[in-house]
């Protein structure tokens, strides 16, 4: 039997050769599941009933010898801001409780054609609103490295679940770096592709900004589930109408030549010695691989939080203006007060803070035209106490963009990814950003399957 953390590939191959059964899968999946709820909260609807019923038909589909899928029988998680048809979709938030998905969303129907079974919905800060795993309704998701540390946000359940062996795979969203953010807190690997490349349907409450984002443990097993993603969708309006790239091919490919800009702040940014260290390592270690590695200060110019945090909260803001006029009482304190200010901002403000992005975007691609990659920590800290929704030092910094790095890739669109590059002396794990150029997640996948093999992390577990 495959090992409990092992990779979805090996689950998948142990089940089609039937060494393994899916609901022996699945029955693992949820023990693990019910060991390390009570520490972690990493879910906020387990749907057992429901995954072992689909693993018996699976079972007997495979006695029938129905071709399975790539992840056939394999157990997965979905964050609850993407709908799963028939169970609840509470966006984190206590004034959307009781709501159930009418249909699955598009990727939740691509897991189910490739197989996978859906074990539960993992928690989020209330409508990814967070950098930190908390919100009122499910209270603070812990990371498994050490529990008296936020997870991260706003995929907090998809990373704790992740990480503490519950399945090896999950999905997630990411608005302003909600996949990369818990990635790197918990010693995972996590990308979101190209703006468009996964179809977002139902509709997000950020729909410009918005990401559907798989996270693992292991890279060849993330760029499977990507590619399983990928693909236009009608239903989705940015549904991007042109060929993926085949991403595990990608993982096979000599990284050699691809020149990659390393930046430690961005211009703007503060690291803590640690994990600029830790980075500077990483930049090493690719220039070891062959790649072409140049430091550069301020990549994209001045920060862009300001035209970030109008567009990603007026989204917001207009998903909740009524739930704040009738029940203000139900939402997090802070996430309400956000959507205060963002329904003051005025319509002349909004549309030059849109204007601003696209400025933005084509100076970001004037830079990529000198570089394959940009390398930067992920994060400025490595861990953040359970509690604190903007660690100290950061207190002139909303909810998202204390973490300085990840939301400019969210206005850009480009593919962006966190790797896992090692641990503090605390033994807190630190991730570092790999942006590549608009469609080339080929690059991306390229360069961290390569890193990985040469500095490999699926064998460092958290204890617990």
């Amino acid at each position: 039997m495959p090992e409990l953390f092992g990779t979805a590939r090996e689950l998948a191959r142990a089940i089609v050769t039937r060494e393994l059964s899916p609901v022996e899968a699945v029955e693992s999946s949820l023990a693990r599941l019910q060991a390390t709820e009570s520490r972690l909260r990493s879910f906020v609807t387990v749907l057992a009933e429901r995954a072992l019923h689909d693993a018996k038909l699976a079972d007997a589909d495979l006695r029938g010898r129905t071709p399975p899928g790539p992840l056939f029988g394999v157990p997965i998680s979905v964050k609850d801001l993407i709908a799963v048809g028939g169970a609840r979709l509470t966006f984190g938030s206590r004034s959307m409780a009781d709501n159930v998905a009418p249909e699955d969303a598009v990727a939740v129907e691509r897991l189910r054609q490739a197989g996978a079974i859906i074990i539960g919905k993992t928690t989020t800060s209330e409508f990814g609103c967070k950098a930190v795993g908390d919100s009122p309704l499910t209270g603070s998701t812990r990371n498994p490295w050490d529990l008296s540390k936020t997870a991260g946000g706003s995929s907090a359940g998809a990373a704790a679940s992740v990480a503490s062996g519950v399945t090896s795979l999950a999905l997630g969203t990411d608005g302003g770096g909600s996949i990369r953010i818990p990635a790197a807190m918990n010693g995972l690997f996590g990308v979101k592709a190209q703006f468009g490349r996964v179809p977002v349907f139902p509709v997000a409450t950020n729909p410009t900004l918005a990401h559907v984002c798989p996270i693992g443990r292991d890279v060849r097993d993330v760029a499977l589930l990507l590619g399983l993603l990928s693909g236009y969708d009608a239903r989705d309006p940015h549904s991007a109408p042109v060929a993926a790239p085949d991403y595990l091919a990608a993982c096979d490919r000599d990284p050699r030549k691809l020149k990659i800009a390393w930046s430690p702040s961005f211009g703007y940014a503060a690291p803590d010695a640690e994990v600029r260290a830790i980075g500077e390592a990483a930049a090493r270690t690719f220039a070891e691989l062959g790649c072409v590695v140049e430091e550069v200060d301020a990549p994209l110019g001045p920060d862009p939080a300001a035209m970030w945090t109008a567009e990603f909260y007026a989204g917001v803001a207009a998903r909740l203006a009524p739930t704040l006029r009738e029940q203000r009482d139900r939402l997090d304190p802070e996430v309400a007060t956000m959507v205060e200010k963002a329904l003051t901002m005025d319509a002349e403000a909004y549309g030059r803070a849109v204007q601003m992005r696209y400025a933005f975007r084509e100076n970001a691609r004037k830079f990529f035209d000198a570089y394959d990659l940009l390398l930067s920590p992920t994060l400025p800290v490595a861990g953040v106490d359970v509690g604190v929704s903007i660690p100290p030092g950061f207190g002139d910094r909303n909810l998202v963009t204390w973490v300085c790095y990840t939301y400019p890739f969210n206005l850009t669109g480009q593919p962006a990814a966190s790797i896992p590059a090692g641990f503090t002396r605390a033994r807190l794990p630190v991730g570092v950003q790999l942006v590549a150029r608009a469609y080339r997640e080929d690059d991306l996948f390229a360069a961290a399957a390569a890193f990985e093999a040469a500095r490999p992390w699926a064998q460092h577990k958290p204890t617990m």
